[in-house]
């Protein structure tokens, strides 16, 4: 991936001074504004390369479409709730989280929530505030020995049950991505959710907030625990149905809750809150000095290493290109784009792409698959109005109604390292196939004319179609040279036979391609 330009950088929150500093040091200019209004944000926006927020800041659909430079938006956290991913995808915004910053703040809390339900001890802290002392009303629980249920093993699950392990409870958990031998590596037994539910003394959530995920523990799944058990919320308000829960406390199949987040923050509806069996907090999950250091200082470094062209670490809706920092994928994504253009400007007169097939081969091609894809349609719809780059692009072929195939293939020798792309437009087909060749991008063949010189991708291209004959070139010579473009290269097909492709090097651009009709069947130009 080619380093990306961030010279300017709002942030609309409070995060940590290094996050500032960070930035600064490395030659970004920053602009601290807080609480602004939306009205004031998208007034603002427009300024800036990159946006750093933490979670008050609502980057909706209209914030975004009002940022014409933007770039990035970093979020100093674990979640992007806040952010319109769908909306930044679409216009190649990279969305960046700090998957890390704050795992060990929300364990703690987890763990703390946990321990003040066994032993009731915000509410005895409450009673003796009002004067009281009374030891009956307040008896616990052990944790020593119970069964704590973790719903989501990622980094906060793994690390609460570390701590958890500590207390002596037994800890099994669920996760559809964690692999069960990794789970059980770390002393978590994996099982279905069927499973945990009649299991837990406890239950512990830390998933996303997706839909898989909403209401996960509901009037369903309470009716098949324990009957008093616990449950912590240190996640995201809504996996926990609000209105079931109140349903299990007040029934007794739900002995306690620990929330620190809510579907509405804050929260309107206060039956919750003032449960005597809940303990609740104001998302207090990250609210430690460590970690809104850790947090604006991991959003700041990432930005870095993103803008030199080190690694890309958080991005949420650009995976794509985590594998893009290498030299040879820099060349492999410059060979895509140029063979999408090829055939973008081949195509110009029997759009529109209905169907691309993107083959590559051989094994130094096996791991770019997904960027080369993506590179190859940036290439094809460049002639569009969306700006497409490799973060939008998928989205933008999809909604242009383009079906997209992508398979790798092994490869002899000869073969290996080539990537081919086939595409239908209006019943007619071509293909083209490129390779790397000295650190350059090269065409080996245009729809069946295989070049007996690669073409090199690069400056002005003339592509033309033609029956073979010893005129052609001189005739073709001529009629450039008349309109003032001189022939650099000259790339001829193996075959002599029927219709071909032939390619021209030019010194500049031929300003009306209706020059060579007397001469050719079709004609394209591009620059590389």
């Amino acid at each position: 991936m080619a380093p990306v330009s961030i010279k300017t950088v709002l942030i609309s929150e409070s995060v940590d001074p290094r996050c500032k500093t960070i930035l600064e040091e490395n030659g970004i200019r920053v602009t601290e504004k807080q609480n602004m209004k939306k009205d004031e944000l998208i007034g603002e926006i427009k300024n800036y390369d990159g946006l750093v927020v933490r979670s008050a800041t609502k980057v909706t659909a209209d914030v975004i479409n009002a940022a014409d430079n933007l770039k990035i938006i970093g979020r100093a956290g674990t979640g992007v709730d806040n952010v319109d991913v769908d909306a930044a995808t679409k216009k190649g915004i990279i969305v960046m989280n700090t998957p890390s910053g704050n795992t060990i703040s929300a364990a703690e809390l987890t763990c703390a929530l946990l321990m003040s339900l066994s032993r009731n001890v915000p509410q005895a802290a409450m009673s003796m505030k009002q004067g009281n002392w009374d030891r009956k009303k307040f008896m616990g629980a052990e944790l020593y020995g119970k069964v704590l249920g973790i719903v989501g093993l990622g980094r906060i699950g793994k690390e609460v049950a570390s701590r958890m392990q500590s207390f002596g409870m037994r800890t099994i958990g669920y996760d559809p991505i964690t692999p069960p031998e990794v789970a059980a590596s770390w002393g978590v037994e994996p099982m279905s959710l069927e499973q945990l539910w009649p299991q837990c003394d406890y239950i512990t959530v830390h998933t996303p907030l997706m839909p898989s995920t909403v209401g996960l523990l509901n009037d369903a799944s309470f009716a098949k625990c324990k009957k008093g058990v616990k449950v912590v919320n240190c996640a995201r308000g809504g996996i926990i149905d609000e209105d079931a829960l109140l349903r299990a406390l007040e029934s007794g199949q739900c002995g306690g809750a620990g929330l620190d987040v809510f579907v509405e923050e804050p929260p309107k509806k206060r039956s919750l809150i003032e449960h005597p069996n809940v303990v609740s907090c104001p998302h207090l999950g990250a609210s430690t000095k460590e970690a809104q250091a850790r947090c604006g200082e991991d959003i700041a470094l990432q930005i870095v290493d993103m803008v030199k062209g080190n690694k890309l670490v958080g991005a949420v809706n650009a995976q794509v290109l985590a594998s893009t920092f290498s030299q040879e994928s820099h060349q492999l994504i410059k060979l895509g784009e140029a063979v999408g253009s090829v055939l973008q400007s081949c195509t110009t007169s029997t759009r529109p792409v209905s169907h691309v097939q993107i083959t590559t081969q051989g094994d130094c091609m096996k791991s770019s698959a997904a960027y080369m894809t993506s590179s190859v349609l940036v290439g094809l719809l460049n002639h569009e109005s969306c700006c497409p780059n490799l973060i939008n692009v998928l989205s933008l072929a999809k909604e242009s109604g383009i079906t997209v195939n992508q398979t790798h293939c092994a490869a002899d020798r000869a073969a290996s390292g080539v990537c081919t792309v086939e595409i239908e437009a209006s019943g007619c087909r071509y293909k083209a196939s490129g390779s790397v060749q000295g650190g350059v991008p090269v065409l080996l063949e245009l729809s069946d004319s295989v070049f007996r010189q690669a073409v090199s991708l690069t400056g002005n291209l003339l592509f033309f179609k033609a029956s073979a004959n010893p005129q052609l070139l001189s005739s073709v010579a001529g009629l450039l040279t008349s309109e003032g473009v001189e022939i650099e290269s000259f790339s001829a097909p193996t075959d002599r036979s029927g219709d071909l492709w032939y390619c021209v090097g030019l010194s500049s651009p031929l300003r009306d391609l209706g020059a060579l009709k007397p001469l050719v069947k079709e004609a394209a130009q591009l620059t590389v």
